[in-house]
């Protein structure tokens, strides 16, 4: 099975609860969102990242309710 990669523009219309394409290069600048790929060095390179990363951050990010005792 291959690894199937996303730029930031279809994260943000796949997976819309991470935000727009300008949230994701918040998030990168800050060192919080999920992890990416950079193709080259400064604003030349380019942003990829992986479906299964993405998918993993969105299940970290996710709490469960405890149960009422």
């Amino acid at each position: 099975m291959s690894e199937e990669f996303l730029s930031p523009r279809q994260v943000a219309e796949q997976y819309p609860v991470l935000g727009s394409i300008n949230a994701l290069a918040e998030r990168r600048w800050r060192g919080e969102g999920p992890a990416y790929i950079k193709t080259g060095r400064g604003r030349a390179g380019r942003v990829f990242y992986r479906r299964s990363t993405i998918e993993q951050f969105i299940r970290d990010c996710t709490i469960e309710p405890r149960s009422a005792a």
